[in-house]
């Protein structure tokens, strides 16, 4: 634990010392793709970098200057299985956006799904010596958060103060500088799979780069897909990528829950190939021209040339209904929904105030999901794209590219954290565990 702490906390002056200079890349490693963008900061935005424990501003001054994406290569449900493979991927796609820019880049922020996250709600609380809410209150009350034991090979990838109380008064975003007795802290932390990240720090790192900041994909497609009155009164956003589908709930614009499903796009896939015996490229291409969810009369008369060159005529000129795809696709696709449905009841979200659900992520756009989701799911369901930032190309501005624009906007503005402040870094007994929603219910 103390090894994170220190770690993110040098990642985080990294990050600094990277907008001071200007620009910094962005790197999303996905099972389907990996994606670089290139941000240049002007510099008012660097002027304007301020310490603040509040939530996330709007987007800060920053262009994009360069971006590319590449097939990803050697990554499973999220996670690094062959270095070397990625490694060739990430070069790739960092050589192609740096070509573009123009500019050479030493540090990057990487977004990655997967690797088993755990939700832990924690509280502390303690006196004030002074009656005025200083910087090492907040860093004490930071510490008095008890955290749990995370078990073998975890680590905190966020660790982030979502509600401050003083005295009687809850809902506080910044209580520094208020006047008080009693300072208490909700705080939201975010244990992954320690072997994952160290995976995704050894990949970097021996393409020559840094990493100046990481991020769990869930959260940052959040920042970019659900709009403000979303993040503020309570949403799910569920990226539904190509190996995993990520699940993060937001409410007070923080995020207070995260989970991923180990299935997404590749899986309906995998799916059709197996059921139509035919090679994974050929039945991408069915998918994404033919694919749907919710079979109408006219899908029996559409038939669908499914090609091939194994040199057997009969079996190279094969048709199939439209209607049979979706009988192949929808099984899949419900495993998913019922999944993640699991995963959000396990949260309580349906005490919620507000019960919005923002679909996102490559797969998010087989014809028919919102429908679909909306069965399974809840009402509340609507697609999500995210928001437009500076200089984005038109290819990278669909679904799935959420959590690469999301980790635009967490590069330039990321949300305190825990290893932002001075604590002291001794471990804590467990008391608390999977609290994630309890103080919303308490205090909202």
């Amino acid at each position: 634990m103390t090894d994170l702490y220190q770690t993110q906390r040098a990642m985080r002056n990294m990050r600094r010392a990277a907008m001071q200079r200007g620009v910094i890349a962005i790197l999303d490693v996905g099972t389907s793709k990996i994606a670089c963008l290139i941000l240049r900061f002007d510099g008012e935005a660097r002027l304007r970098e301020t310490d603040g424990v509040g939530p996330m501003a709007g987007q800060s001054q920053f262009r994009i200057i360069g971006a590319a994406t590449t097939r990803s290569r050697g990554v499973r449900f999220g996670e690094i299985t062959q270095m070397n493979e990625t490694e060739r991927a990430i070069r790739t796609a960092v050589q192609a956006a740096q070509k573009m820019a123009n500019v050479r880049v030493d540090h990057v922020i990487a977004s990655f799904s997967g690797a088993e996250p755990r939700s832990y709600g924690l509280a502390g609380d303690i006196d004030l010596a002074d009656s005025v809410v200083t910087e090492q209150d907040v860093a004490r009350v930071l510490a008095a958060c008890d955290v749990p034991d995370l078990g073998h090979d975890r680590e905190v990838l966020h660790a982030q103060p979502v509600n401050f109380a003083l005295d009687h008064r809850t809902g506080l975003g910044d209580p520094r500088g208020q006047i008080g007795n009693r300072l208490a802290c909700d705080m939201h932390l975010v244990s992954v799979d320690g072997s994952v990240i160290q995976n995704l720090l050894y990949a970097i790192r021996r393409c020559d780069l840094e990493l100046a900041g990481i991020a769990s994909s869930a959260y940052v497609s959040a920042i970019s897909s659900l709009v403000e009155d979303e993040q503020e009164l309570g949403a799910a956003c569920i990226d539904m990528g190509g190996g995993s589908t990520g699940v993060s709930i937001f409410m007070k614009k923080h995020m207070i829950f995260a989970d991923s499903v180990r299935m997404g796009g590749d899986h309906v896939t995998s799916d059709i190939s197996k059921g139509l015996q035919i090679p994974l490229t050929t039945a991408e291409r069915i998918k994404s021209r033919h694919g749907g969810l919710i079979a109408t009369g006219m899908d029996d008369r559409e038939m669908i040339e499914i090609g091939g060159d194994s040199g057997d005529w009969e079996k190279d000129r094969r048709r199939i209904s439209r209607t049979e795809l979706i009988g192949i696709m929808r099984p899949r696709v419900e495993e998913i929904l019922e999944e993640t449905r699991a995963r959000l009841d396990a949260a309580g979200f349906d005490s919620l105030p507000s019960q919005q659900i923002v679909l996102t992520g490559g797969a998010s756009q087989i014809p028919g999901l919102d429908g679909l989701a909306a069965r399974i799911l809840g009402q509340r369901v609507r697609l999500g794209r995210p928001l437009r930032v500076q200089g984005l190309p038109q290819a990278a501005t669909g679904p799935a590219f959420a959590s690469a624009v999301g980790l635009c906007l967490f590069a330039a503005h990321p949300q305190d954290e825990w290893w932002d402040f001075e604590i002291p870094a001794e471990r804590y007994p467990a008391r608390s565990l999977r609290r994630a929603i309890r103080w919303f219910k308490d205090n909202w």
